[in-house]
């Protein structure tokens, strides 16, 4: 039995736990995939209530290390509980709803656009930008890279300097709101089949098709496990 889940003693026990769990990954040799013990296990393990061990797995979930099968357990999806701050977390769930609005105004009228503007050699770095994405995801990735491009092709596509010069701006906090839609359990996928539906109406010249189609995978990228987290529960 792994040291790390002896009894826990000081303030603040959900941190505690957090931590207890990541040496007990380490210690274990756990790996992606591996299960952890139950609530109720790592309660009476730690000497701790239920409650504090729910909200440790709580902010591991959303930080997209583990998966909470309801009823079924739950498991690691990396090899490390690489784990970021509580403060870190809450400050960007402050940021997040600002930098989605932000994204799906810009991003369907650049998609609008773009089924207008492109050219021959722009629906060929939309079709390469899929096709790096399909990859990277088939290779067990998120497809972060991937995504960068698509957008950044979409993004060229339209011909708007002014537009291009607003997402440059906020280029930093789409990358942040890009790597935490990405990290969401099933997502990767999920956005690459709709990256391939807002090419199509771009390669279609539909403009109202990419526009909705653009939103649509905007709003998708919005629901994110840690915008319903409440570090007060």
């Amino acid at each position: 039995m792994s040291d790390a889940l002896g009894p826990v003693s000081r303030s603040k026990l959900y941190e505690q736990v957090v931590d207890r769990l990541r040496a007990h990954v380490a210690e274990s040799g756990l790996h992606a995939g591996d299960k952890l013990p139950s609530e109720r296990d790592l309660a009476e393990r730690l000497g701790i209530s239920r409650a504090s061990v729910k909200q440790a797995i709580v902010v591991l979930e959303v930080q997209g290390l583990l998966d909470v099968r309801h009823g079924g357990g739950t498991y690691l999806r990396r090899d490390t509980l690489d784990v970021e701050s509580v403060e870190e977390l809450m400050a960007r769930r402050q940021r997040l709803p600002d930098v989605l609005e932000a994204r799906e105004a810009l991003e369907t009228k650049l998609a609008e656009l773009a089924a207008v503007r492109r050219t021959p050699a722009d629906l060929t770095a939309i079709d390469d930008a899929l096709t790096f994405m399909a990859d990277e995801i088939a290779g067990g990735g998120a497809g972060v890279e991937g995504d960068r491009r698509f957008h950044a092709a979409v993004t060229a596509a339209a011909y708007s300097s002014i537009l291009a010069e607003f997402m440059r701006s906020i280029a930093e906090q789409i990358a942040e709101s890009r790597k935490e839609s990405l990290r969401q359990p099933d997502r990767p996928r999920r956005s690459l089949s709709q990256h391939r539906r807002i090419a199509e109406a771009i390669r279609a010249g539909d403009p109202r098709g990419a526009a909705a189609a653009m939103r649509k995978h905007v709003q998708t990228v919005s629901k994110v496990r840690l915008l319903d987290w409440n570090p007060q529960d």
